[in-house]
């Protein structure tokens, strides 16, 4: 534990409480870089990806003036909300995965709560 990083700590500590009180809905992770960000439904207990969305797909990279911005977040958001209704999920929790909750990552919670995910 001592080699790992502040950011991989907080990271396992807010993914060990989602766990926790999850309640068998499934997750929705959210990673960002510097030039991209992706978001995916994950099923913990099979170990399985439902739906994923990132700002590399083609579609959303021609229309976005970058994929490291507010509007590409909530671009992201909003499809990522889409493919996992297409999926038959409905409810999920949401893992920032240790980032601070607002930017780019509160434009992806907001668009897929838009898009009709619950959470």
């Amino acid at each position: 534990m001592q080699n790992v990083s502040l950011n991989e700590r907080r990271k396992r500590r807010v993914r060990t409480q989602i766990r926790r009180k999850a309640g068998g809905r499934l997750r929705l992770s959210v990673f960002r870089s510097s030039k991209n960000i992706y978001a995916q439904v994950i099923d913990d207990s099979k170990g399985v990806t439902v739906a994923a969305a990132s700002s590399l797909e083609g579609d959303l990279k021609k229309q976005l003036k970058t994929g490291a911005d507010v509007n590409a977040a909530a671009s992201v958001g909003k499809l990522i909300g889409e493919r996992a209704l297409a999926a038959g999920v409905s409810e999920v929790v949401f893992d920032r995965g240790g980032y601070i909750f607002h930017g780019r990552v509160k434009a992806v919670a907001d668009a897929a709560r838009e898009a009709g995910l619950k959470f």
